[in-house]
Parts: C-alpha cells; structure tokens; sequence
C-alpha cells in the first residue's frame, strides 16, 4: 500500500512514517517546512518528501492520504483529498487500528514530561529483554529514532491530549486503549485547542475510561485536578507516586540535585538511581516508569539499574556545548511549570556558575500569552534572562522583562541576542536555551560565537 502522510515532519507523523515503513508500505510525505533532523531520519528509510502542500504531491496516487492535526479545512491538499475521495484517516486512528490492536499498550500522558518518562520506560523494557515497540514524541538517545515496531507484544506510546484531525476534535490519545496508563500532571496548556482546564479534565476522563479493570493506573500523589478527573469515574486500579509526598512509590533518599535517589514500593526498597538526569521533575518521572515497567512485569531493581544507563532524551536539557568552561544546553521548553522546574534543578546541581536564560516564547499557548503572568516567577530563578520577540507575538514582552528586573533584556534580533550573550558569559555560566523551535539556529550561533572569542582570547594570551 502507498500512505502520503501530511504533515510527516512533525515528530508523531514522522514517528508514524517509520512505524509504516517498517511494515512493509510505501511511504511519502508532506509539510509546509521539510528540514532536519525529521528529514534526514525520513529520507534515510526511503521515504519520499515534498514541500508545502501542493494537490500535484497527489498525483502519485497514494492509496491512502494520514491527515496530520496541523492541517484544516482550507488546506489546498485537504481541499484536494476530499474533493477527488481519496481515502483518509488521522494518524491516531491508523496507529490504533495497523499497529496497536492486539499490544499491551503501555501509555505516558499529562501537560509535563511525557517524552522523557516514555523514553525512560521503553528504555526499562528493553534493558528488561522485552524490545518493546515505542512511538515517542522525541528522540532518545539510547535508541537513536523515535519510533519502532518491536519484537514482543509491548508498546510504549506518549499519549499526547492535543487534537486528533480536522475531523475528529477529541484527543489522540483516547484512540491509544492503553493497559497501562501514566498521568503524570495535569495543567491548563494547548488554549488553541481548549477553553479551559476543565475541558482538558473532561479529555483525561475519556482516556480513563478505556483502560480495562485488568490494566493499572499510575498517578500523582495528592493531586487535586487529577482527583477531579478520576471522580468523574475509574474503573481501574491505581498507585501512586511521588518523590515529595507520601505515595505507594517514594523517594527514601536522594542526592538535593536528583541525580542520585533510592526507590521504595509501600516503604520497601527497591533500588538505586545514579544517572546523569537532574531536577526533581525527572525523579518523579522515573518513579511512574520504575511502577509501569513493573506492572509488565519488570522488578523494580532491574529498572532502577538501568535508569542509571539512561541518557536523555534530545532536546530535554540537551548539553548542546562545553566551551571555556561555558555549558549550552537545549531544553524543550513550552509552560511555565517546565521552566521552572528545569532551572530549579540546574540550580539544586550547579551551584558555581550563573544561569542564563534565553527564552523563545514559540508555542501556541505561549504566544497566545496565556501563562505570561507566570513567566516571570518562573524565569526569576535564571540570573540573567534574555527574550526573544518574534515579529509577529501578539503580546509585550517588555512588560515581563520590567517585572523580572534589571537582568531581563528582550531583543527583536536574534544576532544581537547572541553577541550580547557572548560578551557577558563567563567561566562557569549555564546557558539555557529554551524553545519548542529552531529559535532561528540560535544554539550554532551561540556555540560560533563563543568559540570564536575562546580563540581570541587563547591568540591574545599567547602573543
């Protein structure tokens, strides 16, 4: 079967491009911007990719055209599918109905940190000798793409709430009927798509509501939105956990950092985890993998040993550069509850060294200014923060920079963000890159720049 995926650079459809042609199909694809790394992965199976979304990509007559959420009526391809009745479906349905049907489906949800807790549990799995199959919103960097099929009946999904299609409005994940099912947190995001938190709440009931009496549902300790949600109705069992409070998985003992903690089941050890991740955020989102692993029935101390081998997901506090004593790092940053949490654990880790915070406010529901009062208390933690503000952002970052003080700076030109960074690092500085986008390549630019005056100062010692 020929599938033309639009919208295939994103990393769900592209995930979902290599899930097809691992199956056998013949692959193409669409997106208004084709560029790496989604392209080279793609083009590196086989898979032919097209620009923009011109109706001609439809001459190659695909014998069935996966619409990605980012398309809507309109959309000249779309327009062109409906109109010639080509079969369609959205990438959710297709995933349900050719790869998960028949899996132990084991699915991370919640506004915070589904990307490293699915990678962290397929990791645990395939440690465990399981070869899961895993489809991640994200690259992990023990595996190197973002999705496979796998070998056994596993099947690790990043259950995202965001929309399914043009034509199907609910969340994608409620196509996912997972056995086991994380819920990390929930917090008002995506006001694109939703008008408030009780709307996404009303989602999260509708997930809930597929998991079987014999699967398992992990939640946060003591936390009030996700109690709205199950009162609405649960009809599974659930355990907790929490690296705070008490819960049925705990925290006995850990390093201030994070990067070292012992895991309790019900006051019971279970192991140990030394690894390279930091911040209380990612604690939490190892107790929840730790707990899913084992209700497939991994023992807890075989995945603590081998979080101690997990390394991070791209782009998630990704350390991009060392240079003269100058670390960059990349962080995936979307919400203001991320961003705190990130800067709070480089803090609690790196108490020499100032943190610089560079922020791109690029998702939608940052650039909507949803959340921008709680950008600041968010930011406040960084030392020195500089805004970028995109030519067409509908609100005032100047009013954030005046609230968080005399060390908040916003520029409209990315090269003057970059040689303002430039000049005032120092050795031992932390610079935090944060956005959900390119950021207009800012991370090579910063790394040149650096790198060019670490060589001029190396030249001027010498002479």
């Amino acid at each position: 079967m020929h599938i033309h995926i639009a919208g295939i650079c994103g990393t769900f459809m592209g995930g979902l491009a290599l899930l097809a042609r691992e199956l056998g199909h013949e692959v193409s694809g669409c997106d208004a911007n084709v560029y790496p790394p989604m392209s080279t992965q793609l083009r590196e199976q086989g898979i032919r990719l097209f620009e923009g979304y011109d109706p001609k990509h439809l001459r190659m007559e695909p014998d069935l055209v996966v619409i990605g959420n980012a398309l809507s009526r309109g959309n000249p391809l779309v327009e062109a599918v409906l109109e010639r009745g080509i079969p369609y479906t959205s990438g959710p349905q297709w995933l349900s109905e050719q790869v998960l049907q028949g899996r132990w489906v084991l699915a991370v949800s919640g506004t915070h940190g589904k990307t490293t807790t699915s990678s962290m549990l397929a990791w645990i799995l395939e440690q465990a000798g399981l070869t899961p199959g895993f489809l991640i919103g994200g690259i992990p960097q023990n595996f190197g793409v973002s999705a496979r099929l796998g070998d056994s009946p596993f099947f690790v999904i990043e259950a995202d709430e965001y929309d399914t299609a043009f034509f199907d409005k609910r969340s994608k994940f409620v196509h996912y009927r997972p056995r086991t099912l994380i819920i990390n947190n929930v917090e008002f995001d995506h006001a694109d798509i939703f008008p408030d938190l009780a709307a996404i709440q009303q989602q999260f009931h509708h997930l809930v509501r597929t998991v079987p009496g014999n699967g398992l549902l992990l939640i946060p300790a003591a936390d009030e939105v996700v109690q709205e949600i199950l009162a609405l109705g649960c009809w599974t069992p659930c355990e907790t956990f929490s690296a705070q409070k008490e819960a049925d998985w705990s925290v006995s003992d850990r390093s201030g950092d994070g990067t070292r903690f012992e895991v309790s089941c019900h006051s019971t050890l279970q192991g140990e985890v030394v690894w390279e991740l930091m911040g209380e955020h990612n604690v939490n989102n190892a107790l929840a993998a730790i707990a899913a692993a084992r209700h497939a029935g991994v023992p807890p101390r075989q995945a603590t040993e081998a979080l101690s081998r997990f390394r991070n997901v791209k782009r998630r506090m990704e350390v991009r550069a060392r240079i003269d004593g100058i670390t960059i790092y990349d962080d995936f940053a979307h919400h203001p509850t991320a961003i705190a949490t990130t800067l709070n654990g480089l803090r609690a880790h790196s108490r020499q060294g100032r943190i610089i915070a560079l922020l791109e406010p690029r998702s939608n529901t940052m650039r909507m200014g949803v959340h921008r009062e709680k950008l600041a208390p968010a930011l406040a933690i960084a030392d020195r923060v500089l805004l970028y503000r995109p030519a067409d952002l509908p609100w005032e970052l100047d009013q954030l920079a005046h609230t968080l003080g005399e060390n908040a700076v916003v520029y409209d030109n990315i090269d003057e963000m970059v040689d303002s960074v430039a000049h005032i690092v120092r050795h031992g500085d932390h610079v935090v890159i944060m956005s959900n986008g390119a950021f207009g390549n800012v991370h090579d630019k910063l790394q040149d720049a650096l790198s060019n005056h670490a060589n001029v100062r190396g030249n001027a010692s010498e002479s």
